[in-house]
């Protein structure tokens, strides 16, 4: 699974991107609200390890997560 972070612009909030490994759009959420999405994926357990992940990325950088 890949992760993406987005910036936003104006008005947009930052945004994450999950992708499977043929780059499928799996989940799209902001960045201040994980919780529905990550719980749809069955990732909720994992919550705090991806969104330390997604902290620490760079905008506009994509990242292999392992889980």
């Amino acid at each position: 699974m890949y992760i993406v972070k987005v910036k936003g612009i104006a008005k947009i909030p930052d945004y994450v991107q999950l992708r499977d490994e043929k780059f499928t759009l799996l989940a799209y959420f902001r960045v201040d609200r994980p919780d529905k999405s990550l719980e749809k994926l069955g990732l909720a357990e994992k919550q705090d390890y991806i969104m330390e992940m997604i902290k620490n990325l760079p905008f506009g950088q994509i990242a292999k997560l392992e889980i």
